[in-house]
This record gives C-alpha cells, structure tokens and sequence, in this order.
C-alpha cells in the first residue's frame, strides 16, 4: 500500500484529506507542524510527502530542503501562495510538483499518482504512448500511426512533458519552467508559438492537446465531435 506523510496545519484540511485519501486507498500518517514532521518522517519511510508551505515550528521551505537532502521520496507541495517565485523556488528546492488553495480533490489525487508514476517508472521506461502517438525517448523519435514525426528539440520536450503528465492541466508557466528552464525572461507566448508548432505535426484534429482558455494546456486523447 501507498504511503504519504502529509503535513498541514489547518486541522480541517487535514482531516478532509485524510479522509480522501483513505478512501482511495493509501496509507496516511499525520503531522501538524514541521518539527513533528521531520520526527514522523525520521522513523518511517514514505512514497509520497503532501507538504503545506505555511507551517509552525519550521517552515514548508525548510522542510522541503531536508527531505531532499534525506531521500528522494516525491515531495508536492500545497500552497496558498500563488507567484511565479514561490514556485520556482519550490521547485529549486527540490519539490517535485505544487498545487495551489484552493484545490480539486481529484486533481490532487491525479498528481499524486503521476509522481508515483514517474518514481516508479520514468527512470528506466524508454518509450511513452498515447493513443496513436508513440515516443521513444532514448532516441529522441515521435511516431505517429507509425509515421515518424520530425520534432525539434524543443517540440519534443513540451510533447515528453505532456506525455509524463498526461490528464493534469498545465500552465504555460510551468511549461516555461520545466522546458525553457527557470531563469528564462521572455514572455509566455512562446509556449502558444510552440504549441502550435506541435499541433501542425501530430495533432491536427485537435484529439490530443487541448486549451483551457486563460491558463494553459491539457495533453488528453479525446474522440472528435462529429
């Protein structure tokens, strides 16, 4: 069975997703503050980290940073805060993913599994398909209905990125941090430029990536309308 520390300090979150989380099958231990987290995290080993940024005793930021230090359990963060710093920092301190409050309990639960996905998985699985989309990574070739597709480098990360969290919304600025990396300055709609691109070549009919108007993207297949 899964297993997650979960650390929040709000006792009502806390005990929504504990019940949440239970209810779809993992293992869940509890810790209100960051001292208490580091204790419970010290004497048992975990799969996945649910870690608030805004903790008493010791801060999320801190703890972030010391159970990267300590393991590479997943860690996703929950936070309030919602700036593109925040975020970057996050991630450079070793958070694997984030999610903001107020949050859908399912797309937490999808998160979850993508990062226990990509633990499991993505270190030694060489190929990634997606309906009619086939890539293998080693190589660095994109197939579609078994027509090779030539990317370039830059379409072939954002495709690799959709295809490793494939069902969970992105934002072009995630897309920006994870592709074009965290000290890029240019402006965002380099990420439509590129979308499109991508579109042009494996997804003319609209099956695959889909835009959520005023955030960003979903990599899903879906049948077209008639």
């Amino acid at each position: 069975m899964v297993r997650i520390l979960l650390i929040e300090d709000d006792k009502n979150i806390q005990k929504l997703l504990n019940l949440e989380l239970r209810h779809n099958g993992y293992q869940i231990d509890s810790a209100y503050d960051g001292k208490e987290a580091m204790e419970i995290f010290s004497k048992n080993k975990y799969d996945i980290i649910l870690l608030d940024l805004m903790l008493p005793k010791k801060s999320g930021k801190e703890l972030c940073s010391e159970f990267k230090n300590l393991s590479d359990t997943p860690i996703i963060v929950i936070t309030a805060k919602d700036s593109v710093l925040d975020k970057v920092e996050l991630l450079d301190l070793g958070a694997n993913d984030y999610i903001c409050k107020p949050f859908d309990i399912e797309e937490l639960l999808a998160r979850i599994r993508v990062a226990l996905r990509l633990k499991n998985d993505n270190t030694s699985k060489d190929f990634l398909i997606e309906e009619e989309i086939k890539m293998i990574i080693s190589t660095k070739q994109v197939f579609l209905n078994d027509e090779e597709i030539n990317l370039t480098k830059t379409e072939f990360l954002i495709l690799e990125y959709f295809m490793k969290n494939k069902k969970i919304s992105c934002s072009r600025e995630k897309l920006l941090t994870n592709i074009w990396g965290y000290d890029f300055d240019g402006e965002d709609k380099i990420v439509d430029v590129y979308i499109n691109a991508l579109r042009k070549k494996i997804d003319k009919e609209s099956r695959y990536i889909h835009t959520i108007r005023g955030f960003g993207y979903l990599f899903q297949y879906k049948e077209r309308e008639e």
